[in-house]
């Protein structure tokens, strides 16, 4: 226990000593955490729309007014023909047309009935969708205002109006910014313990101290728990820090049990510690470390539903993703902080990371073995 509690005071004063570990400890989870979450999104605002008003009628001009009040669309003007709409919209210039055709507002009055053209620049195809949705939404409210303004409150013709009043739970504003925020914190705590566990190892095998000490009484699990330790500590804090940002710079809620919070991310840790290990066994440099790393590190993120559903992903991505450690705690933070769930709701992932500790340890341990 004296030599454990020696290499720790070791480990902690190196630590404290490395300029560069400091700001990644200190200085990254205020950046990422301010800049990210405002930044990594899927909402989409300031929509540039370019109209071709070839009727010039007063329904055509509410329709613009209409978009133009959104808080989606930004009406950058009209042009009086198609192909200079076109061009704009080659050009960059612009995101979306609508295109009004001559007699609009005759049709909608003897016919109950008109065409409108959107043409929506689709080449990200998230943003696209998004823009479909959004000023679908726009013209089919302007739609049924205008339905019921021709067929007059006497109820000629006018068939029984019904009002859908949406409950959103969990995030009634439908703030975005609290669920990517939940995301980035994952990758805060990941990128401490696989990231810096991982460099700190190798840098030992660069130095040649790994070599000197693997010739001393000190044995390897207490070595290992010296470099570990101190990381796991270090996770924590980070994850502990990040909520306090989170609930004073986005109101971020925490419906469910900080307990369980922390008991599944010290889990987690030791899953994140494990993989940083054994990346430090199969690495020479800590160039080399990187690249490795760097592969694992994006089709992880990519792969752990931070932007999009897993759900969504096709079924042999689901199926593999299994292995992605990644996966699991973002949807376990997400569930506690944001819909208060309890064990019982996430005990499977719970213990799926429990099983992935021990094995990925285990791998870890043993191929340190092998190869100091």
């Amino acid at each position: 226990m004296r030599v454990l509690l020696t290499l720790l005071r070791k480990e902690i004063k190196q630590i404290f000593r490395n300029r560069m570990m400091l700001p990644m400890i200190f200085v990254m989870p205020i950046v990422q955490l301010t800049v990210l979450v405002y930044t990594a999104n899927l909402e989409m605002s300031n929509i540039e729309v370019v109209v071709v008003d070839q009727d010039l009628s007063q329904y055509s001009r509410g329709l613009v007014s209409k978009l133009d009040g959104s808080p989606f669309f930004v009406v950058k003007g009209s042009v009086a023909s198609y192909e200079q709409a076109e061009a704009l919209l080659l050009s960059d210039d612009v995101d979306a047309i609508v295109q009004i055709y001559s007699g609009f507002e005759q049709n909608l009055i003897n016919e109950k009935e008109a065409d409108v053209q959107l043409i929506i620049n689709a080449i990200n195809a998230t943003e696209g969708s998004l823009i479909n949705v959004y000023s679908n939404m726009i013209i089919r409210d302007y739609s049924n205002n205008l339905r019921t303004e021709l067929s007059g409150f006497a109820g000629q013709g006018m068939a029984l109006n019904i009002e859908i009043i949406p409950s959103y739970w969990y995030n009634p504003l439908l703030d975005y910014k609290i669920y990517m925020f939940a995301g980035i914190l994952v990758i805060l705590v990941t990128m401490i313990g696989m990231f810096l566990s991982a460099l700190n190892l190798v840098s030992e095998k660069e130095l040649g101290t790994a070599e000197q000490i693997n010739v001393t009484p000190v044995k390897k699990y207490q070595f290992l728990l010296a470099k570990l330790l101190p990381f796991l500590m270090i996770g924590l804090f980070e994850l502990a820090f990040g909520l306090l940002i989170g609930v004073f710079l986005v109101d971020l809620p925490i419906r469910g049990s900080l307990l369980l919070l922390f008991s599944v991310a010290f889990v987690y840790l030791l899953v994140t510690l494990g993989l940083g290990l054994f990346l430090s066994t199969i690495s020479s440099t800590q160039q080399q470390m990187m690249l490795v790393a760097f592969f694992i590190w994006v089709t992880f993120i990519l792969m752990s539903g931070i932007f999009t559903p897993t759900e969504s992903m096709p079924v042999w991505a689901q199926k593999i993703n299994f292995i992605n450690p990644l996966s699991y705690f973002m949807r376990v933070i997400r569930m506690i902080l944001l819909k208060g769930s309890g064990f019982q709701d996430i005990a499977r992932d719970f213990y799926g990371l429990l099983i992935y500790s021990v094995l990925i340890l285990s791998l870890a341990i043993g191929n340190y073995r092998k190869t100091t």
